[in-house]
């Protein structure tokens, strides 16, 4: 059993007891959130494609921990001109574990 669910603006497939990281949500740790755009859901076998989501479906996740993630670099160089920049950023995460989908 597994489902595709909009997360904090990105799609993800999540299943039962599956930990992920996300964009930063704004409860706080150990809170237990539900999203309810649920795009398809599949039981068994049995596919369900919302249009564009499913009424009535959801999915319960527990917050585990909020965390930064890894340093993300971006070189941009122009050849021959003598221009070379570095920015980095590291983004904010919080890690969810699916609880159960409905």
């Amino acid at each position: 059993m597994y489902a595709i669910v909009e997360i904090a603006g990105q799609q993800f497939k999540v299943q039962k007891d599956q930990k992920l990281f996300v964009n930063r949500l704004k409860q706080e740790e150990g809170a237990n959130v539900t999203f309810d755009t649920v795009m398809l859901k599949d039981v068994d076998g049995n596919v369900t494609v919302g249009t564009p989501k499913i009424e009535g479906a959801s999915v319960e996740a527990t917050i585990i921990k909020h965390i930064k993630g890894d340093k993300i670099l971006v070189f941009h160089k122009k050849r021959r001109k003598g221009y070379q920049k570095l920015n980095g950023s590291r983004p904010y995460l919080t890690q969810i574990q699916i609880k159960d989908i409905k």
